[in-house]
């Protein structure tokens, strides 16, 4: 069978993550992390037994032989935060023979993940990074609108949270570059913004109406240019659901580009306790959107919107749809492509939304 070793498999992903492939029954499921009584936990409640919960560190020197030891046919990388990580759990599983996946977010790090590439071709194994709601499904959008298009010129997107907080890793690796240099393309040229500033108001649809939003600095800033040939805007947003927590990072990040902060990386852990103390006044619900604007066919302007709506506190659980996909693609024996790359032209969207098909989510979208 087909063995799936989830690295960091009780934490807030992972746990989601292992859960879900246990369900479906395809795969082997392997929960691990430095903790193991916490990688116990997890895999007693999901029925699993006792040998399916191991005690492995991501820096440590042996990774390679024991996913060999245990037949690992896939490795998910779910312990973050991805910024300043290197690559050493996907080499591990390159030279073990099995495909990888992360869910990482940072630019640099999915971007460059190309650099195992001949390494994954030589082992004959798929290394995915950035399967998550960027680059995995905002490009995906993307992709279902781009033939509409004579001459794509802009691709805006967006997010903004519900109340409930993911775990502290994602939020430290946001956190820490708040107020600092972001380089993006906007009108054909390469400018420069900083994190959480830019501060602008989206109009999202009911039920999740008007948000704040700041600049963040995500891989398809990097990624899009290359892929949409011709594109000469790629802008990205996040925000938070309270308008006065969203205003009080805008507010940090100010003063880290005065020079008045060192960072906010230190208040990651303190501000992450505070929100999950406030989730019940705070509105449980959040979108993403793409928006996308150039030239049809017929020559004239074209603008082309989709919209993700998430209701009850789901939003932080949408990035797993990535992973749970190629997951089960190759637990099925679905061929992905050989070598190492981001997460791009890998999935449709309903192959995306597929697995969170138990979740509060709606799509409003213009037609393709």
């Amino acid at each position: 069978m087909h063995t799936v070793l989830v690295l960091g498999g009780y934490g807030f992903f992972g746990a989601r993550i292992a859960a879900e492939l246990a369900k479906t029954g395809a795969s082997r499921v392997l929960v691990a992390g430095r903790d193991l009584d916490q990688a116990r936990r997890v895999a007693r409640s999901l029925g699993l037994r006792s040998r399916s919960a191991l005690q492995l560190d991501a820096a440590g020197p042996n990774l390679a032989e024991t996913l060999g030891a245990r037949d690992v046919s896939t490795v998910i990388h779910s312990a973050g935060p991805f910024q300043g990580q290197g690559y050493g759990v996907a080499a591990a599983a390159i030279l073990a023979g099995a495909n990888y996946i992360d869910l990482a977010d940072g630019r640099a790090f999915v971007a460059g993940i190309k650099s195992l590439d001949a390494a994954a071709r030589g082992a004959r194994v798929t290394v995915v990074s950035g399967a998550s709601s960027v680059p995995a499904l905002s490009s995906a959008v993307v992709d279902q609108y781009r033939p509409a298009f004579s001459r794509l010129d802009s691709i805006r997107a967006g997010i903004s949270a519900g109340a409930r907080a993911p775990g502290l890793a994602t939020v430290q690796g946001v956190f820490g570059y708040c107020g600092k240099p972001i380089r993006r393309l906007e009108h054909g040229a390469w400018t420069r913004t900083h994190g959480w500033l830019d501060l602008m108001r989206y109009g999202f649809p009911e039920p999740v109406g008007e948000r704040f939003l700041g600049s963040v600095d995500v891989p398809d800033l990097e990624l899009f240019p290359a892929r949409y040939a011709g594109v000469k805007t790629v802008t990205f947003h996040a925000g938070f659901a309270s308008a006065a927590g969203h205003l009080a990072v805008w507010t940090c990040a100010g003063l880290v580009k005065a020079g008045v902060l060192p960072g906010m990386s230190r208040l990651a852990a303190p501000l992450s306790r505070l929100s999950r103390r406030l989730e019940s006044v705070v509105s449980d619900k959040g979108g993403m959107f793409v928006v996308l604007e150039g030239l049809g066919h017929d020559g004239r302007p074209l603008t082309r919107r989709w919209h993700l709506l998430v209701e009850r506190n789901h939003g932080p659980f949408v990035p797993c749809g990535a992973v749970l996909a190629l997951a089960n693609k190759l637990a099925g024996g679905v061929a992905l492509p050989k070598g190492a790359m981001p997460c791009m032209g890998l999935l449709t969207v309903g192959e995306y939304l597929a697995p969170l098909k138990s979740l509060a989510i709606t799509v409003e979208a213009d037609p393709a």
